[in-house]
Order: structure tokens, then C-alpha cells, then sequence
């Protein structure tokens, strides 16, 4: 695991504001997101937080080997 317990959970938990301001921010530009829109958007970018996290390191994907 690239970073610990709680830093991940700290980093997913200030993506929930991040996305609100981001949809905010967006629309002073004339960009219209949709709620589901940024669901989604949020769900690809917790999941791709998630999967960097829980990647290994040296990216060996066998955890018998030292």
C-alpha cells in the first residue's frame, strides 16, 4: 500500500468538498454539470485514488515475496 489508512481516508474524505467548488467553479464558466455528472465524476476519480493507494509499491503483485 502506497500511503496509509489514514491519509486515504483524509484524501477521499476532501474530495467530496473538492467536487462541490469544482461544479461551482464550472459554472461561472458556462460549464453545466449535473449532479449525476459529478457523481460520476467523483466515483472515477475516488476510484482512481483507490487504485493508485492499493497498488504496490515495486509493482510486484505477489505478497509472498519479500
Amino acid at each position: 500500500m502506497r500511503i496509509s489508512n489514514g491519509a486515504l481516508l483524509v484524501v477521499v474524505a476532501l474530495t467530496v468538498p473538492l467536487l462541490v467548488e469544482l461544479r461551482t467553479v464550472l459554472s461561472w464558466v458556462s460549464v453545466e454539470l449535473t449532479v449525476l455528472e459529478s457523481t460520476l465524476l467523483g466515483g472515477v476519480l475516488i476510484g482512481t485514488v483507490l487504485v493508485w493507494a492499493l497498488w504496490p509499491e515495486d509493482g510486484d503483485t505477489d505478497p509472498s515475496r519479500p
